[in-house]
């Protein structure tokens, strides 16, 4: 194991230990998530959550392979056009990550409705660290700190404007659900 260890914390493998942390974050999170879920007997919303934890990885691994074969069709590089390649991968990673915060907001609308005040704020808090929890997996695949920034502001921001609003998420971004 240590040598399994200090090749996945060496400097060249970051990418892959960004990838690793973030599956890993995931599945823990949805362990734990359903172990507090189950005394409450909100089991249903543990599995929504799953399943769009799935649904968001394969949106994301599929976008950011279309983003990239796109930009080969266009030769987009950094180099020769940073500008671009910038913009195209925050509009990506933006529309993957508000997906997700308007995702949990719908999803926690759901089981909000007949619910006692403590209960309401634990899932509204389960919700929030879901996006949090996206946007480390966004992140693992943009992986500059311009995206990062961006990300995170959007996972926060969006995932409190769709709780406000949740027939705007359900409508901008019902697809993810």
């Amino acid at each position: 194991m240590s040598s399994f260890s200090r090749w996945i914390l060496h400097e060249d493998q970051k990418e892959w230990f960004e990838y690793l942390f973030a599956v890993v974050l995931n599945a823990v999170f949805l362990v734990v998530v359903t172990l507090v879920l189950w005394p409450l007997d909100r089991l249903a919303l543990a599995w929504d959550l799953t399943k769009g934890y799935w649904i968001f990885w394969g949106v994301l691994l599929l976008t950011g392979g279309l983003l990239v074969l796109g930009r080969r069709i266009l030769r987009l590089n950094m180099d020769d056009h940073f500008n671009a390649y910038l913009i195209s991968a925050s509009i990506v990673s933006g529309l993957v990550q508000l997906g997700w915060s308007a995702f949990a907001a719908v999803t926690i609308d759901t089981y909000v409705a007949a619910s006692s005040g403590w209960v309401v704020a634990l899932l509204y808090a389960i919700a929030l660290v879901s996006c949090w929890v996206a946007y480390v997996g966004v992140s693992s695949l943009y992986m500059g700190s311009f995206y990062r920034l961006v990300n995170l502001g959007l996972a926060l921001v969006g995932f409190v404007v769709f709780c406000v609003w949740p027939a705007g998420g359900r409508a901008i971004f019902g697809w993810f659900s």
